[in-house]
Formats: C-alpha cells, sequence, structure tokens
C-alpha cells in the first residue's frame, strides 16, 4: 500500500516477539477484517449506483451537470486523500465514517454507467472483475515470491495511465481509449498481488492495540476496494455493451 512507508508502521507497530504461526493467524485474522469491509464498501457502491442508475432526476443531476460531477470527483479524491494521510491520526469512528462515507460518493459518480452500458453487461463484468480479483488477492497472499519489486514499475505504470487518460479526454481517440484500458486491466490485476502481499505486514501493526488494528483494517480494505473498482472499469471498457 503506497500511502504508508515501513517508518510510519514502525511508529505504530509494538515490538512483540510470536511464533511463525501466530504471525500467520494474526495475518489471517487482519485479512479477514480487510474483506470484510471491503465486501461491506462494494456492497453500498453497488446499491447507491443502482438507485442513482434508475433515478432520472439523480441521473440528471449527475451527469447533467459537469460542475456537480467534477466537484462529486474532487471530493471522493479528496477524502481518499485525508484516509491515506491521517487515518492512524483520526478516531476510529473517523476512519470507518470517512470510509462508508467516500463508499456512497463513489456509487453516485458510478451510477452514470448505467446510462452508458447495459445492466447484463454490468453485472457479469462485474463477476468477471470478482473472480479476477480472487485470484490475484490469493496469489498476493500465498505467493513466496517477492513482489516488492513491482513496486516502482506499478507505481510509474499508474501515473503513465492517469496522464494518457486525462490527454484523452480531450483528445478523445479511440485507438488510445483501448490500449489505455488494456493497460488499466493488466495494471490493477497486478496492484491486486501487490496489495495484498503488502498488507499482510499491515497486520502488526495494530497488533495489541484494537483501535490501530481496525483503522489499519480499514485502510487496507480501501486499497484493495480502489484496485476492485478500478479493475472493473477498465473491464466494462473493454467488455461492456453499450446502448
Amino acid at each position: 500500500m503506497e500511502n504508508v512507508t515501513p517508518e510510519e508502521q514502525a511508529a505504530y507497530q509494538p515490538e512483540i516477539h510470536i511464533s511463525a504461526e501466530e504471525a500467520a493467524q494474526v495475518q489471517a485474522n487482519f485479512m479477514r477484517q480487510v474483506y470484510a469491509w471491503m465486501a461491506g464498501a462494494l456492497a453500498l457502491t453497488g446499491g447507491v449506483a443502482m438507485l442513482v442508475g434508475s433515478s432520472p432526476e439523480i441521473i440528471e443531476l449527475v451527469a447533467g451537470n459537469r460542475l456537480v460531477f467534477w466537484a462529486l470527483l474532487l471530493l471522493e479524491m479528496f477524502v481518499v486523500g485525508y484516509i491515506s494521510a491521517r487515518a492512524f491520526e483520526m478516531s476510529v469512528s473517523s476512519v470507518t465514517g470517512a470510509f462508508v462515507a467516500y463508499s456512497a460518493l463513489n456509487g453516485i459518480t458510478l451510477g452514470i454507467i448505467f446510462l452508458v452500458f447495459t445492466a447484463d453487461s454490468i453485472a457479469s463484468t462485474f463477476f468477471v472483475t470478482g473472480g479476477t480479483f480472487a485470484v490475484m488477492s490469493l496469489y498476493g497472499y500465498f505467493t513466496r515470491t517477492d513482489l516488492s519489486r513491482w513496486g516502482n514499475i506499478l507505481f510509474m505504470g499508474l501515473v503513465g495511465l492517469i496522464i494518457a487518460s486525462v490527454v484523452n479526454l480531450f483528445w478523445l481517440n479511440s485507438l488510445l481509449y483501448t490500449i489505455t484500458s488494456f493497460i488499466g486491466v493488466i495494471l490493477f490485476v497486478a496492484l491486486t498481488a501487490y496489495d495484498t502481499q503488502k498488507l499482510k505486514a499491515l497486520a502488526f501493526v495494530g497488533l495489541g492495540d484494537e483501535d490501530t488494528d481496525r483503522k489499519a483494517a480499514v485502510l487496507g480494505a480501501l486499497t484493495l476496494y480502489l484496485d476492485f473498482i478500478n479493475l472493473f472499469l477498465f473491464l466494462l471498457r473493454i467488455f461492456g455493451r453499450r446502448k
């Protein structure tokens, strides 16, 4: 998870010596929390998105007014940045509330995909995303390969993808759209495995401190949630059937 450095982790991590079996149990319990929070956030986002997609009035407010749409996107970026940077300084309720609020906000902006793609293709792409995410997350969790060497490459790829996507908002080139879609899928497939492995280390940050453990779990859930949502959107660009 790029937003928490090893030095920051060490500041919150108590020096406690445990056996390998106990360490594995701590990681398993932590990841169960992470996946539970992530699943809850995805359910909330999906529910809000379907509600928005079924309401012409809300769709008109969000999609028909660029100012509202971009304001929502900027607010989402602010909330994500704030949680990532200040999670361990916030109270448990504040971190949780911010994550829930972000999930709902994201559902509002994602609701517009129902204007562009058929409901069947959205549903099928969601299940494809779920399967792909599960496989790569399990790989990241169980592999003995050190995936930390992917970090710089993935970061540079993410920066390049963002720049190319912003450029294409103005250029509107279909070839670049297709290329960035496939690159986005590859990038977030790799990030899913990479982030999952990094989260195993985060499991020990809150060892012996229930509040810190909960904050770390929510922060981890946010990381994997973002991987899932972005993977879903790029897959939808490739496989989604337009209306």
